[in-house]
């Protein structure tokens, strides 16, 4: 369903390609506008009553893949280490394990696809740290451990959101 939050969210893919430009400013105005258009998509789902699942997940994956596509040509320049990049992006591992857990367990289809506070902070903290380290700030390496802690944060957080009916009417 093509609507104005959800144009917003796709506008993040070729924003990333920016990325693939040296000019550091392009990359300035490429991560400004990412971070613009992911805080007012949601917003502008809600207020005009067009929030869908489908932009619920188009969002995240997005970010997700404006995010993984920076970092990706960051970590080809030498500008971050392997272990950085990582770090950077545990919170999408501890996202995997849960999907798998809840896949196993049978309650995949109970999921309810939304946005949670620890995934909000940490992908704020990614277009932080994708700013400075464009314009060749470099950070010391608790603040990348601090996104695998939001990672296990973010976990915990989603299985606080499984209400205790649904786990109820999984069991039966």
């Amino acid at each position: 369903m093509i609507t104005i939050s959800n144009s917003l969210s796709f506008l993040r893919v070729p924003l990333a390609f920016a990325f693939l430009q040296a000019n550091p400013l392009l990359r300035l105005a490429s991560i400004f506008l990412a971070m613009l258009t992911d805080s007012i998509d949601g917003y502008l789902a809600r207020r005009s009553q067009s929030a869908s699942r489908f932009g619920a997940i188009l969002d995240p994956a997005t970010d997700k893949f404006f995010a993984y596509f920076a970092l990706s040509v960051l970590f080809f320049e030498g500008t971050i280490s392997p272990w950085e990049a990582a770090a950077m992006l545990s919170r999408d591992f501890f996202l995997c394990i849960y999907g798998f857990l809840m896949l196993a367990s049978g309650r995949w289809k109970s999921i309810v696809f939304r946005a949670i506070r620890w995934g909000k902070v940490t992908t704020a903290l990614q277009f932080i740290i994708l700013m400075g380290l464009t314009t060749g700030i470099s950070f010391p390496w608790y603040i990348f451990a601090s996104f695998i802690l939001m990672g296990g944060l973010a976990f915990i957080e989603l299985f606080q959101t499984i209400s205790p009916l649904q786990t109820e009417k999984n069991a039966s």
